[in-house]
């Protein structure tokens, strides 16, 4: 289990793709991403990432592809999700410790 002090801030979907990333649903329609946030925790890396229509932020583990290329995957197991999912709301709303 990860503790926001383990979170390493990083760039490489920024640098290699910009603000806005294209995925696309499972009709092949495309949907724009903005990145909100990209880091690491160990050995894996996250972005975070807000669908311009509906607003609400979703996780993804960053991969690199057969060919190096940068790709996203779901997180399918549910105490990683959380730990993710807690972290980033962390480093998004600090607590205010006044």
């Amino acid at each position: 289990m990860y503790e926001l002090k383990d979170l390493i801030e990083t760039d490489r979907l920024r640098r290699e793709y910009g603000d806005d990333i294209i995925l696309y649903d499972e009709n092949e329609n495309s949907v724009v991403y903005k990145l909100l946030s990209e880091f690491q925790l160990g050995e894996r890396s996250y972005a975070v990432l807000e669908q311009e229509r509906d607003g609400e932020p979703e996780i993804y583990r960053v991969i690199a592809g057969a060919n190096g290329e940068l790709e996203l995957e779901t997180i399918e197991d549910d105490d990683e999700w959380e730990n993710v999912s807690e972290l980033y709301d962390e480093l998004t709303f600090p607590a205010n410790d006044a």
